[in-house]
């Protein structure tokens, strides 16, 4: 058996492990430098940030019978998508595809902001009133079905290897976790290292109440997309330490509870941010 169809064959466990072992070092990096003073209590909003990770794990489960690796091996077998249509290496093919899928989880989370109907299930996500590990998971289940069925739409056009698609995965939540991290970088390394990931602070902007930061900095991780269609913001206009995390609507501690996040959606009329630039 060879690594690659070993790796393949532990998917669950390997993203498990790999979740687990993200979210427990960046729990203790923001306890051992935070960025940011907490404003609302650790418990209220972890309990419903996760509480909506594992809902949303219920339901992808029972919604589709098979993720996005196990279709990437589907459409390998069956000649399916570009990868398995023209001849290339397979460390291009590698290569192009973890770009690509990035690229589409961008474009995804543009869209997300720039639709109504979308807006008002990702703004649960942005209606967070602290910023920290736990905000890189909160996500509305429906969003989280939404989105599945976008990235097994791309992989079965793509045709990646599978191999890609597991490391895409894994990656893509790891730094989703670690840029939303309440934790505090050196100046100098979060200036460069932005160039090759999406940092905390470059990210934090993202979450701030005034649109015109919402509507920047969309990506998860790769920092590319976002200066190459001209949607980087440097920095917030209040700073790190004096900007508001959040929208407009939903600023109690009650719109923190976990039934308060899931009829969101529902819940008055969309507020949706300015147009992207």
């Amino acid at each position: 058996m060879s690594l690659e169809q070993a790796l393949l064959n532990h998917e669950s466990l390997i993203r498990l492990a790999a979740f687990g072992g993200v979210l427990a070092v960046m729990a203790l990096w923001e306890v051992v430098a935070p960025r940011r003073r907490r404003s609302m209590p650790r418990l209220l909003r972890w309990f419903g940030n996760l509480g909506v990770v594992a809902i949303g794990t219920v339901l992808i489960r029972l919604v589709f019978p098979v993720l996005a690796v196990g279709v990437a091996m589907v459409a390998a077998e069956r000649g399916w998508g570009l990868f398995n249509v023209i001849e290339v290496p397979g460390w291009i093919a590698f290569v192009v595809s973890v770009l690509l899928l990035d690229l589409a989880i961008y474009a995804q989370h543009v869209m997300f902001h720039a639709v109504p109907v979308l807006w008002r299930l990702h703004r649960m996500h942005h209606a967070d009133l602290d910023f920290d590990v736990t905000t890189g998971v909160r996500f509305h289940p429906v969003e989280l079905l939404l989105s599945m069925g976008i990235k097994l739409g791309v992989v079965a056009v793509l045709g990646p290897p599978a191999a890609a698609v597991l490391v895409f995965e894994v990656l893509l939540n790891a730094t989703a976790m670690f840029n939303h991290g309440n934790v505090r970088l050196p100046l100098a390394l979060d200036r460069y290292l932005r160039w090759i990931v999406v940092t905390p602070d470059m990210h934090r902007v993202h979450h701030s109440v005034y649109p015109v930061e919402t509507n920047s900095n969309y990506g998860f991780n790769l920092p590319w997309w976002d200066r190459l269609f001209r949607t980087y913001t440097a920095q917030p206009r209040d700073g790190h330490d004096g900007m508001t995390i959040g929208i407009e609507q939903f600023r109690t501690r009650r719109d923190l509870w976990l039934d308060k996040m899931l009829i969101q959606p529902l819940r008055s009329r969309t507020i949706a941010p300015e147009n992207p630039k």
